[in-house]
Formats: structure tokens, C-alpha cells, sequence
């Protein structure tokens, strides 16, 4: 089996490349660095620009699912034009995989696209399911909303399309329990805003153990990519806090200073999604980390 990756450099494509490698699952990836191109048996890369359409038609030699995780990080300031540059790139990546694709015989059988819980409302009682939400009214939700439909116009080409709705993804490499956990270190960690808004969580082994779960059983559709066991932000500082054996001396650092300190990016930390892992239990799936605790304590 060999796999089209676009994204594998990031934080969850790195995980995704680590469990495809253990599984002599082969990967072929898709870089915008030339510096980044590596070629062995079960690991080769290609150059490609999204923002050109240029791509290697040669990236999909032999692979029946592409896994696309490309996209400008939302985790920097929400400038007008690098807002253009968060919907674009998640927007030109998929549009050029299927230009490339229509011009050419392939094996390709299944896309499988990320997503993310930022469609959902933001509401502390709203259960959010995959095909029973209230759509969010913000940017993020407006990202998602045109990157899920750029995912199913492969569908257009005969691919089974699924999209993978991600939630806050806790990893030792760098992300969500970095910027949280840095801060406690330092005696100045705090609940942001009132605390009470819902982390939907996941631990990066099982967010990856999850895309593999889908692409094996060639699963179609939308999955929430989220931990059965959610917790409000006041939860999750408190854990990593307690593993990391640091008080929380401050108060809780108010909404309005954190509008006034991100502008509207202070929505990625203030928004409360709580999200349902219902259906893709549902489908067989067993999470190693379905618990906060015991995640912290693997993580830390």
C-alpha cells in the first residue's frame, strides 16, 4: 500500500508518517521545499506549489488514498491578508490535487481531508454531531465551510471523500500543550476567559491511529476527530498544572484582554465546541486515550 500525504511535515503528518512507517504502510509526500524532497523505498517526496497549481504528476504513482493535512497555521495574527492566506492554501491545495488528478489515469480511490470543530457554534450546551450542529459565525467556520466543500469536488472524479473534523490536538511536539503548558512552567498559567468554554480534545497517537481506522476501512463521509470526554479550558489547565506539580497563582485571564492582545484570533482560545466521537466509535474505533489524566500523563 502507498499513501499521498500532503502536510506530512506538520504536527500530525509527522505522526501520521511514524505510524504508516511501523505499519510498512508507504508514504509519498508533497512539499513546497525543494531542501525537503527525501527519496527512499517507503518514504519520497515531490515539489509542489498549491498557489500555481504546480505538482509532480508522479507524487501519485501507485496510490490508491490521498490524506490531505495542508494549510497555513490559523495560530498566527489575523491580519487581512494572512487571513486570505489561511483560506487559500487550504482552498488551492485541494483544487490543484484535483486538476492534477483529472488530467491523468491513477489509482486513486479515497481522499481523506482534514477538517476542523471550528464549524460548529460556539455554545456551552450545544451537543455538536457530525450531521446535527448549528454552523458557527465566525471566520474560522467560514474556512471550514469552503475547505469541506473543496474536499468533496474530488468527488466529482469518482473518489470516496472523507473529511475529518479535528479538535484540539494535544502532542509533545509542539501545539496546543505547548502554549499551555509554557506559561504554567513560568508561574504566570491561567483559565482563559471564563474558563467554562469546552476543549474538544484528542492525543496525536490516536488522532493518528484515527485517519489510518478511516482510510483501512475506506470509511466516506465526516468524522468528528475528538476524545469521547471533552473538558472545559479550567479542566485542561488544571490537569497539565497538576501533572507538571505547578500552582495557578493567577486569576483567570479576561476575555477582553485576550480580544485586545490576539484581535480575533481570540476566538481559537475563547470559542467552546463540544463535540461527539459518537459515530466514529460508532464504526469500531477504539481511542487509547479517552480520559484527559491519563493523556497529560502520557504527553508530560
Amino acid at each position: 500500500m502507498r499513501v499521498l500525504i500532503t502536510g506530512a511535515t506538520g504536527l500530525v503528518g509527522q505522526a501520521l508518517v511514524d505510524l504508516f512507517h511501523e505499519q510498512d504502510i508507504a508514504v509519498n509526500y508533497l512539499t513546497t521545499s525543494r531542501s525537503k524532497i527525501e527519496s527512499q523505498a517507503n518514504y519520497q517526496g515531490f515539489y509542489w506549489n498549491p498557489s500555481t497549481s504546480e505538482i509532480a504528476p508522479e507524487c501519485f504513482e501507485g496510490v490508491s488514498t490521498i490524506i490531505n493535512l495542508a494549510g497555513a497555521s490559523v495560530a498566527k495574527r489575523w491580519t487581512s491578508s494572512y487571513k486570505q492566506t489561511i483560506l487559500d492554501s487550504r482552498i488551492d491545495s485541494l483544487n490543484t490535487l484535483k486538476a492534477a488528478l483529472a488530467k491523468r489515469d491513477h489509482q486513486v480511490e479515497h481522499l481523506i481531508s482534514a477538517s476542523a470543530v471550528g464549524i460548529y457554534k460556539d455554545s456551552l450546551t450545544k451537543f455538536h454531531e457530525e450531521d446535527d450542529f448549528e454552523t458557527g459565525d465566525n471566520f474560522l467556520a467560514e474556512v471550514v465551510e469552503q475547505w469541506e466543500s473543496a474536499a468533496d469536488e474530488l468527488g466529482d472524479l469518482g473518489l470516496e471523500v472523507t473529511k475529518i473534523r479535528i479538535g484540539v490536538v494535544l502532542s509533545d511536539e509542539g501545539g496546543a500543550l505547548e502554549k499551555i503548558k509554557d506559561p504554567i512552567e513560568k508561574y504566570i498559567g491561567a483559565p482563559l476567559g471564563s474558563g467554562k468554554q469546552w476543549q474538544s480534545w484528542i492525543h496525536i497517537s490516536d488522532l493518528a491511529s484515527l485517519f489510518k481506522h478511516v482510510m483501512e476501512n475506506r470509511l466516506e463521509g465526516v468524522f468528528n476527530g475528538v476524545s469521547p470526554n471533552p473538558v472545559t479550558n479550567k479542566e485542561l489547565t488544571e490537569c497539565i498544572a497538576q501533572k507538571l506539580d505547578k500552582p495557578l497563582i493567577l486569576p483567570n485571564v479576561p476575555a477582553f484582554v485576550l480580544k485586545l492582545m490576539l484581535g480575533e484570533m481570540a476566538t481559537i482560545v475563547l470559542a467552546s465546541q463540544l463535540v461527539s466521537s459518537k459515530k466514529i466509535l460508532s464504526t469500531g474505533f477504539q481511542f487509547r486515550y479517552a480520559q484527559l489524566k491519563p493523556a497529560i500523563s502520557n504527553l508530560l
